[in-house]
């Protein structure tokens, strides 16, 4: 392992040690944390020591790469890279040719058994894997090579989670996704692409408190453990039974639910709603378009992408928003008319009181009389 800690790294960069604690505090909050965990977090990156990371691309577009670079947060966006020694990139690294491969030589030789592989792209092993080949290697066997010792692999995006657009019907390369070819701990990251802060959350949780708690498809419960449609701002709509029919009816305008219009939210897993995108400040289906489900596994075989859940073979969703809207709209009815029967009972008694009230008055005065 390095023998410096991301404390000390960060000092001889000039990090402020207010600097430093804003970046704890940020970096809590995005693992989903409660805020008096912060000093656990700023004991860890303290005492422990960076950890040696080797980025690879395999088959995919860079697209989860861009999303990492692209941080809301200034100070994370600042200090993310420094947290681990990220040795290889493909993309980032100054380094080329013999260089940036002696590079990543280098470090699987010096921290066997402690780095980090992070994968970005689904591996391909259709005809032998001639299908994406990097200097006269597939790219299984790049895969082989950086795998066999490393302590963990961290799989971005949905193209190492679960093969993606590659693996959509009928896979003609059979692009296979990270974990179904390893023994290693495997941590998948999904979203086309992720979020940037749930990318940075998750090195941030392997260094401060190890493997997070993963869920049936090996997904980070802190930041997969809710579904888009739990936290959607548009979920009273789709309660109500108010649903857009096309994208440029009043429906739309008016921000109600786009479950007709294909909206994969009630199976999906992620952050999006809480977190967001663009420094925070909107997320698709707050835009205006449905969620594709792009952090489950196969989403791009659900079907159409604007085709409802309840119409997508296999999903097991027997929803349909025309009879939930109608059961809406009955059961308000029914409320209406529960309530003007009431209102009539509550009337006839006041009226049968009066009237009592009234004989019982003037028998009373028949009597003082």
């Amino acid at each position: 392992m390095l023998k410096e800690t991301f404390y000390e790294y960060v000092q001889k960069r000039g990090i402020s040690r207010k600097d430093f604690l804003k970046f704890c505090t940020a970096i809590t909050a995005m693992m989903g944390l409660d805020a008096s965990l912060t000093p656990k977090v700023v004991e860890a990156l303290e005492t422990k020591e960076r950890i040696p990371v080797i980025y690879k691309h395999f088959q995919e577009c860079t697209g989860c790469s861009e999303s990492f670079i692209r941080t809301a947060h200034p100070v994370v966006a600042d200090l993310i890279l420094d947290m681990i020694s990220l040795d290889y990139h493909d993309t980032l690294m100054a380094a080329a040719g013999h260089q940036a491969r002696e590079a990543a030589h280098m470090t699987k030789e010096k921290y066997k058994g402690g780095y980090i592989l992070a994968c970005e792209g689904s591996i391909p092993l259709a005809d032998g894997g001639i299908h994406s080949m990097v200097d006269g290697k597939t790219q299984l066997e790049l895969f082989r090579e950086y795998e066999k010792d490393c302590m963990a692999i961290i799989a971005y995006g949905s193209c190492a989670a679960f093969g993606n657009v590659q693996a959509a019907h009928p896979n003609p390369t059979q692009a296979t996704p990270i974990y179904k070819l390893t023994n290693k701990p495997v941590i998948n990251v999904p979203g086309c692409p992720p979020i940037a802060e749930v990318m940075a959350g998750v090195i941030t949780h392997i260094l401060t408190f190890g493997i997070p708690e993963l869920d049936i498809r090996k997904r980070p419960k802190v930041f997969y453990r809710h579904r888009i449609h739990d936290n959607c701002q548009r979920r009273p709509f789709f309660d109500a039974g108010m649903f857009v029919e096309s994208f440029d009816d009043e429906g739309a305008k008016l921000g109600w639910c786009l479950y007709k219009m294909g909206c994969k939210g009630p199976v999906t897993y992620n952050s999006c709603a809480n977190m967001k995108w663009n420094e925070g400040t909107c997320w698709p289906v707050e835009s205006g378009n449905p969620c594709l489900g792009c952090s489950e596994d196969n989403f791009w075989d659900f079907g159409p992408m604007f085709t409802t859940l309840a119409q997508v073979p296999g999903t097991n969703i027997i929803y349909n928003p025309d009879k939930v809207g109608a059961a809406v709209v009955g059961a308000a009815a029914a409320g209406v008319a529960v309530h003007a029967a009431a209102t009539v009972v509550v009337e006839k008694m006041k009226k049968d009181k009066d009237t009592t009230t009234s004989v019982a008055d003037q028998q009373n005065k028949g009597v003082s009389k």
